[in-house]
């Protein structure tokens, strides 16, 4: 199987790089060879490759530039994947897509099912929500996985700027009343690839039976500020800075954001395979 991975260098692209290794012939293009505001580039490079299936964790996800940019975002979020999907249906290939938590509004107390409907507040969100719909459009072989504060040891991230600002500042003021699941992108990368492995026999079928939306997020819950005491605790430092907990209201921001951010992902783990623990997984990410 020849997979076509975008992304390659982003914090989750670069995890699905080495978690796919030995289930097909993976090609990884950089951003130069493959930039998803260039939807030429886009389709010379697909139809160059000729994959058997597209796993796409490349995206925009500056959630707040992109109320200033949301032709960018919908260029790259929406109109690239709905590209992608076409090409993939000349090939009579198959598409894996990562989503988000922010297609929703955060209004619901409980965890967001698939079922759900959508109703994104942000622009980031109606970007990604129209990546969705783009490839649900063409009809062919998908999974749409929805993730969540997603955090790693490489690029931009909720911990790698807490663990910057810990040695800054005596104290940090983090917003307390936003609800979520911190999900480590090596979770998501292993996960992908224990899901890619499944595929075998009669594919058509499997796919039939299986393709679709799931939510991929660990358990559990907390906030902003509850993610933030757990990683300074796992960090161990010499002299740690106060966590006070504000409200959104204190910390306003350009985008707005969901007040729950929370996805249930029991029927990913009915069909395919457990997920682990919100603080189980960070302390093994901040172990590695």
């Amino acid at each position: 199987m020849k997979i076509l991975l975008t992304g390659g260098t982003g914090q989750v692209g670069y995890e699905l790089f080495r978690s796919l290794q030995g289930l097909g012939d993976i090609v990884a293009p950089g951003r130069a060879q493959m930039d998803l505001s260039n939807l030429d580039q886009v389709r010379d490079v697909i139809r160059a490759v000729k994959p058997d299936l597209i796993v796409n964790p490349a995206a925009y996800t500056a959630v707040d530039q992109a109320e200033c940019e949301p032709e960018l975002a919908m260029l790259i979020n929406a109109r690239a994947p709905g590209l992608m999907a076409e090409e993939a249906r000349k090939l009579d290939a198959a598409m894996i897509h990562y989503s988000t938590d922010y297609v929703f509004d955060g209004a619901k107390s409980e965890p967001y099912s698939e079922e759900d409907a959508t109703a994104p507040i942000n622009v980031y969100g109606r970007s990604k929500l129209a990546g969705e719909q783009a490839i649900q459009a063409v009809g062919i072989d998908h999974l749409i996985l929805r993730t969540s504060w997603v955090y790693g040891m490489r690029g931009k991230n909720f911990l790698l700027t807490v663990l910057r600002l810990a040695q800054e500042r005596p104290e940090l003021r983090i917003v307390g009343d936003q609800y979520g699941a911190p999900t480590w992108c090596r979770t998501i990368a292993d996960v992908t690839a224990h899901i890619v492995a499944r595929i075998e026999g009669d594919r058509a079928d499997w796919w039939r039976r299986h393709g679709g939306v799931y939510h991929l997020s660990a358990q559990g819950r907390t906030t902003w500020a509850g993610f933030t005491e757990e990683i300074l605790r796992n960090a161990a430092l010499a002299s740690s800075p106060q966590i006070r907990a504000i409200t959104t209201s204190e910390y306003p921001l350009p985008a707005p954001r969901p007040a729950s951010s929370l996805l249930s992902s029991e029927h990913l783990r009915q069909v395919f395979c457990d997920l682990p623990e919100w603080k189980e997984a960070l302390r093994l990410c901040m172990e590695s």
